[in-house]
């Protein structure tokens, strides 16, 4: 089984442990990570979206053009923007990149989040919306004949894009949400289902969930995990490492912005939260604390330990049908160059082994 890597550029440098300074875009910023990335053997940047957020397929674009052999990984929220639009600006820069683009589909789940954006739907609604949009999009890069479409939310007529994507295969669609909506959704129209850093357990059930739901419509998605790992040449270093993370990620979250709400709005990170009740270190080194401050705000939890203990959890993942993992750092910058030079070309090592020992077992 094939072995993915994705990393994160954000607009400028900002984390948990990083107050946000300077210009809102700094391309400058964009640049570097993007050339960090690319030197470090990452296959793909995601680039992020939120109702505040600068535009995630220009920030995407300009990455590509500063690192011509990085994919991309766009996250795209359905329903602000017209379908047949997106599929074609989508298609667009896939093409002017060569093939690079992916795009990850986030449907959301924080009610008052969308509302900034003048969005009133539910939960139950914005998924069912968000099948549509994906049936949509799919045919605006598939067909050559005009076609129409009509569903509760989308009523298209006529619809014949000229661009296609660059690749036959088309491209790529990565799904997120944890809920029982988005995970029928997911198995309708994921290439790679997403979710966060789980324990061993939970990744398992949500892997057969996603399954089950796939195999409705005769699809087979592939796995994407998300996680922050913390590294260091003693695993002793990498956990106090982790302890100093979490004392400066308190001592900033007002300035950060990584403020725990009283409720939690969306099920990934119930699910984070509900780890994390069991303790902050689980199974061999996933550590919760940031997840625990935080109350999960996006993908909160780590690996511990020397790049070989990493390297060796993340294969402990993989055993369970995780093929694409994404990681990033508390420092974005300088993580990023370390999993580059020291974990990446181990995981992708102790992978080819792996897969060897299971073709030497089948023979």
């Amino acid at each position: 089984m094939s072995i993915e890597f994705i990393g994160y550029i954000g607009s400028r440098n900002h984390s948990e442990i990083i107050p946000p300074s300077g210009p809102v875009v700094d391309p400058k910023h964009i640049e570097t990570a993007a050339k960090i990335h690319e030197n470090g053997g990452f296959d793909r940047v995601l680039v992020a979206f939120h109702s505040n957020s600068p535009e995630s397929i220009l920030i995407a674009q300009h990455a590509a053009s500063i690192a011509p052999d990085l994919g991309l990984l766009i996250a795209h929220r359905p329903g602000f923007n017209a379908p047949t639009i997106v599929a074609r600006q989508l298609a667009t820069l896939d093409n002017l990149t060569r093939g690079r683009v992916a795009v990850h589909i986030i449907t959301g789940g924080s009610d008052l989040e969308l509302q900034a954006d003048g969005d009133h739907t539910t939960k139950a609604q914005r998924y069912a919306r968000t099948s549509e949009y994906l049936d949509i999009v799919r045919k605006e890069w598939s067909e050559t004949s005009p076609f129409d479409y009509k569903g509760a939310f989308y009523d298209v007529r006529g619809a014949n894009s000229l661009v296609h994507p660059y690749n036959e295969e088309s491209i790529p669609v990565y799904f997120g949400g944890s809920s029982a909506e988005a995970i029928e959704v997911a198995g309708k129209h994921a290439d790679v289902y997403a979710l966060w850093g789980e324990t061993y357990e939970q990744v398992a059930e949500t892997v057969s969930r996603v399954r089950a739901a796939a195999a409705k419509h005769g699809r087979s998605p592939r796995f994407s995990l998300s996680l922050r790992p913390i590294l260091a040449e003693t695993e002793e270093a990498a956990w106090a490492r982790a302890d100093r993370i979490l004392e400066k990620a308190r001592a900033l979250q007002e300035t950060t912005g990584f403020v725990r709400n009283k409720d939690v709005p969306n099920e990934g990170s119930r699910r984070l939260l509900a780890a994390a009740a069991q303790g902050r270190r689980l199974d061999k080194r996933l550590w919760t604390g940031i997840a625990e401050l935080t109350g999960a705000k996006g993908n909160s939890t780590s690996l511990v330990g020397t790049p070989q203990q990493v390297a060796e959890a993340l294969i402990d993942y993989y055993r369970l049908g995780i093929s694409t993992f994404l990681i990033r750092g508390f420092d974005p910058l300088l993580d990023a160059y370390e999993y580059g030079r020291d974990l990446i070309p181990l995981v992708r090592e102790l992978v080819a082994e792996e897969d060897n020992r299971r073709l030497t077992r089948v023979a």
